[in-house]
């Protein structure tokens, strides 16, 4: 099947593994401290999602939680597509 990207070029099939249920587990149980994000490779992001957890104090970790439930929710296909080639770092 083609993967297609989001300007509707077709993106190579690299066979990549996907990260979807590890990423989606430690979403769920340390979202607040960003780890799926550095598992992805958004590192960036990561570091975004430590600050505003630790500045909230850990009230806005819920969305950590709400990125793993999508994670989670979501077809091995659909998140490597998604995450994975086309770099989709929150939500």
């Amino acid at each position: 099947m083609e993967i297609i990207d989001e300007n509707g070029n077709v993106v190579q099939n690299t066979n990549q593994e996907s990260k979807r249920v590890i990423a989606g587990i430690l979403a769920i149980l340390f979202g607040a401290f960003g780890v799926h994000k550095f598992i992805l490779g958004y590192t960036k992001a990561g570091i975004i999602q430590v600050i505003i957890s630790f500045v909230s104090c850990g009230i806005l970790s819920i969305i950590g939680f709400i990125e793993g439930i999508i994670y989670l929710t979501k077809s091995d296909e659909e998140f490597i597509n998604t995450y994975q080639v086309n770099q989709k770092e929150w939500f």
